[in-house]
């Protein structure tokens, strides 16, 4: 093996080598820090990471005198199927709300109690992206998952609870209680337990699943519940498209300009990332052709040394193993250097990211890893195999 190693050094070309190494350094680098950056700026809006990204909440706008002239505001079956013909809607679901009387008692130990009214509506489970066992309902069950706007655990922190003297809740806290539900309607009375899923910045609305609010309706709701909604829940490919806004202002339907703007912006994100790390593969395919470029000519130069080799024992795998495990360990140490230098770079943005969110819960960098450990093994697995093809070629040549 020592006379291999011999070889292999006399005829190394170191620039080729370095090229190699900072070209792939650079690649790899990009695509970490794409993907890891892109799961640190999902944590900003992890409260509503079991929602999808692209959708808008949808519904008419409610003039002055609509109240007077008793000018309905909901959808029928054909303002769905329109909206659901336009090129720019992937999915569509209604908001269905609660036709039955709906009160929340809340205990905090210590304290005092409280209660309130309160609603339910659900949406299709499709647009919930929670696990299945934690947003499930079974028929006769008095366990309800429920989904909270975040801005109503603001209000009890900043206003009642700062008021009447009571302790200021986290979102953990808070998950981890049990509301007590009391819901009345259709001369019938239920107890449930309400078990908190999560929180949302951008839905306005306490939501059940979809299941429940079926039942719940059918068993508590009077005859004469409106039948049409009122809201819709609309998924868009594209929530850039100008088609959007344009119809919205046609058809006198409003959505939340924030909403539409965070779908925008995300969507732009992911864009932008797709580019960067597909600029990064890019790299690091031209830097993986340098370096195998390199090692074939270096064995090319060697073709007449290792081909003594083979004629006087060394197997084949013996004669591709340094070249082999030349090309595996740059391949490691550009891992590992990619990410010292991807940390080193996400401290800083990161830096930036909780001088502006303090309460920011940054995910671990695991599934950069994973990517850059995946690319590892790909890449090495096709050295080693070009290697051996290659010294595989100059065994066939001596027989």
């Amino acid at each position: 093996m020592n006379l291999v190693w011999k070889l292999l050094r006399q005829h190394i070309s170191i620039p080729q080598f370095v090229g190699f190494f900072f070209a792939n350094l650079v690649g790899v680098v990009i695509i970490l820090l794409g993907v890891q950056f892109y799961q640190d700026y999902k944590a900003l809006d992890n409260e509503d990471s079991f929602m999808k990204a692209d959708y808008l909440i949808v519904n008419k706008k409610i003039g002055a005198l609509a109240g007077l002239t008793g000018a309905q505001n909901t959808f029928s079956t054909d303002d769905i199927d329109e909206l659901k013909a336009e090129p720019f809607v992937e999915h569509i679901g209604a908001f269905t709300p609660s036709s039955y009387n709906v009160r929340a008692k809340f205990n905090v130990e210590g304290f005092v109690s409280f209660s309130t009214e309160m609603f339910f509506e659900s949406v299709p489970d499709d647009f919930v992206d929670v696990e299945s066992d934690a947003w499930n309902y079974k028929e006769g069950s008095s366990d309800i998952p429920i989904i909270l706007p975040k801005n109503y655990l603001d209000l009890y922190n900043f206003g009642y609870a700062q008021g009447k003297g009571l302790p200021k809740l986290s979102e953990g806290i808070l998950g981890a209680m049990k509301l007590q539900i009391q819901i009345d309607g259709n001369g019938q009375h239920g107890d449930f337990d309400g078990r908190i899923v999560g929180f949302s910045s951008r839905l306005n609305t306490i939501l059940v699943p979809e299941q429940f609010m079926r039942w719940a309706n059918q068993q508590y709701a009077s005859g004469n519940a409106a039948k049409e909604p009122t809201r819709l829940i609309v998924e868009v490919s594209n929530p850039t498209d100008d088609r959007i806004t344009s119809f919205l202002q046609d058809h006198d339907y409003e959505t939340d300009e924030d909403k539409l703007d965070a779908s925008k912006t995300t969507f732009i994100l992911r864009v932008i990332v797709s580019i960067v790390m597909v600029v990064g593969v890019v790299i690091s395919i031209l830097s993986f052709y340098i370096l195998m470029l390199s090692v074939f000519l270096l064995v090319q130069k060697n073709s007449t040394k290792l081909e003594n080799l083979l004629l006087i024992g060394y197997s084949p795998a013996k004669v591709s193993f340094p070249y082999q495990a030349l090309t595996v360990g740059l391949n490691v140490l550009v891992l590992i250097l990619a990410v010292v230098i991807m940390l080193m770079v996400r401290g800083v943005y990161l830096e930036m990211f909780e001088n502006f969110f303090p309460d920011l819960e940054v995910p671990g960098i695991g599934q950069a890893l994973l990517v850059g450990v995946m690319l590892l093994v790909i890449v090495s697995i096709f050295n080693i195999i070009a290697v051996r093809n290659k010294v595989m070629s100059i065994w066939k040549r001596k027989e």
